[in-house]
């Protein structure tokens, strides 16, 4: 049987379409013959069809839901990391090293750009967690240390106050400085020993601290020694005693 004139020069009829489309065939494993570039063409449309659905429909994480829930995620995997600690008493190197990590983690989606102008970061916070050594006096007997520990901002007045709890009750007052729209300079004025007891702070009682995340719940800040301090809300209405 003859062939037709289009399969002789290598050109192949659309039926659909009534035009000729040259080139060579590739035999697929359906067992029919596709013009190479007619397969070309399939290949770009699907790559152009996939690229869209990126686009069109991006990633949980990229959307505010699913920003929401990563946060929730993250916060969640790191109170569960530093709840057996003793607020860092009795974390080793590996342990501040992986509490680094999970809080860098949580730093990362901080939903607050700016949080000395936000209202969020007023208010008394309890400390869950610390590297300050100073703050933990991991080696002192356990019925030594404060049991819990509080800090409190107030942005309006420019004022930090540090509070231990039983059995000694000091706490420090002090004035913040802004230096940008995360940072402050720190200057402790006055001690209170047993809670009442005014002692005048060193003037080389300073230092910086910068929030690293804050949201209604949670506040991370780190200092200028390198100190990491995780905080969770207790009282945003507290006000420090001017």
């Amino acid at each position: 049987m003859a062939l037709p004139s289009c399969l002789k020069t290598g050109g192949l009829m659309s039926p659909a379409t009534g035009f000729n489309l040259s080139g060579s065939l590739m035999k697929l494993d359906s067992g029919f013959a596709v013009p190479i570039k007619l397969q070309s063409n399939r290949k770009g449309d699907r790559e152009r069809l996939r690229i869209q659905a990126v686009f069109s429909f991006p990633p949980a994480f990229l959307t505010r839901n699913g920003r929401a829930e990563k946060q929730k995620q993250l916060k969640q995997e790191l109170l569960e990391a530093i709840e057996p600690l003793e607020r860092g008493a009795t974390a080793s190197p590996d342990d501040q090293l992986r509490i680094d990590q999970l809080a860098r983690k949580v730093e990362a989606v901080n939903p607050t750009k700016e949080p000395l102008k936000s209202d969020l970061i007023n208010g008394k916070w309890e400390l869950i967690y610390t590297t300050s050594a100073s703050i933990l006096q991991a080696k002192k007997p356990r019925f030594l240390r404060s049991i819990t520990n509080y800090q409190s901002i107030n942005v309006d007045t420019l004022k930090v106050q540090n509070m231990e709890t039983w059995p000694f009750y000091n706490s420090v007052t002090g004035d913040i400085k802004p230096l940008n729209s995360k940072k402050v300079a720190v200057k402790l004025q006055v001690f209170k020993i047993l809670g009442f007891i005014p002692v005048k702070a060193p003037d080389s009682a300073r230092g910086e601290l910068e929030i690293t995340y804050v949201d209604e719940e949670l506040r991370l800040s780190r200092g200028d020694k390198g100190n990491l301090f995780i905080l969770k809300m207790f009282d945003p209405t507290y006000r420090i005693p001017l």
